[in-house]
């Protein structure tokens, strides 16, 4: 799980809970953010909804986009949310039509 850290670049990342519902958060080291989550601590959606799996990851950079990200990611209907998850095709276009809308808004 070291991959999943690197200074100052922050990561989105979806966690599947036991009864299959998928919690999306962001954090700088993914590893000990899910063990934070494994031991009862951070998001109360989380707790005692174990065990969990870490379905999704990627590196996004700095804090705003990986905010930006998260967000976009909560107004998903479930079943695109599960494609994010199963398809790297559907995750590529997620992520470049975010980065895209991120460099016109600041056009």
């Amino acid at each position: 799980m070291a991959a999943l850290k690197r200074p100052g670049c922050w990561s989105v990342y979806l966690v599947r809970r036991v009864d299959g519902a998928l919690y999306c958060g962001i954090a700088l080291d993914v590893a000990a953010r899910l063990a934070q989550h494994e031991a009862g601590r951070g998001a109360k959606a989380l707790r005692g909804r174990g065990p969990l799996l870490l379905a999704f990851v990627r590196r996004l950079g700095p804090r705003s986009l990986a905010m930006r990200a998260e967000a976009a990611i909560k107004r998903l209907p479930k079943a695109r949310k599960e494609r994010l998850v199963t398809s790297s095709t559907a995750a590529r276009q997620f992520f470049a039509t975010l980065a895209a809308r991120s460099s016109s808004a600041k056009a």
